[in-house]
């Protein structure tokens, strides 16, 4: 396995399969530990995350996988949540694991992921910000339409450029830096869309996006841009 751009299958049990080789390697303790995921790092609050999702998209697969009690409801929710650990499995990839010096080859090997491929030049990082526009016409739904800088007619994303890291926030006054946006969510293609409770209807919502690369390598943040949830 060596190329990068197609290596999460899309057949719902070969991805189920393959992550959780993935799961049984990383948290043996002694792997964990040595490739810098320990508990009390960014990345191994990541790792929870990414295991939380892994949760998620397990749970809803096995609601579905028998045809007789099948629903469109079951489906959907499996489509929602395979689509969620996706973006988390890509990102602990690139932005994790590919680019750790404590990561061999070997290690990606025995995780079922590709790896590092040779002869080949370094994505760029982004110079450019995505702009974007932000769909209230929903009820409890914002929708994200995000494009390259300027660009606001294609939905390309910039050379090298993996995806976009959308930051965001439910806030009572505007944020004075990136760091007030708490939330943070990643998406390969536009448009991103977020759910909200009844009871946050009314409430302000601020964004900040900046693109990623292959290499899990952060462009410039754009403007923080707020809407109010429907």
């Amino acid at each position: 396995m060596t190329s990068t751009r197609d290596w999460l299958p899309q057949n719902h049990e070969a991805l189920y399969q393959q992550a959780m080789i993935t799961f049984a390697y990383i948290t043996e303790t002694p792997n964990r530990n040595r490739m810098g995921f320990a508990t009390n790092t960014p990345q191994g609050t990541f790792l929870t995350e990414w295991m939380t999702k892994l949760d998620a998209f397990q749970t809803a697969l096995e609601d579905w996988r028998d045809p007789t009690q099948r629903t469109p409801v079951k489906t959907e929710r499996l489509r929602e949540r395979e689509k969620d650990f996706k973006v988390a499995y890509r990102t602990l990839y690139t932005g994790f694991l590919k680019e750790s010096a404590l990561v061999t080859d070997e290690d990606l090997l025995a995780m079922a992921l590709p790896k590092r491929s040779t002869g080949h030049t370094p994505a760029p990082i982004a110079t450019t910000y995505p702009d974007f526009d932000i769909d209230s016409g929903t009820i409890r739904r914002l929708t994200i339409h995000f494009y390259d800088q300027g660009k606001k007619k294609s939905k390309a994303k910039p050379n090298g450029q993996h995806g976009a890291e959308i930051r965001w926030a439910i806030l009572d006054a505007p944020p004075t830096k990136f760091a007030d946006l708490v939330h943070s969510s990643f998406d390969t293609h536009t448009p991103f869309t977020l759910e909200f409770d009844e009871d946050q209807r009314g409430k302000t919502v601020y964004f900040g996006l900046r693109w990623e690369n292959t290499r899990g390598e952060k462009g410039p943040w754009g403007e923080i841009e707020s809407a109010i949830i429907p």
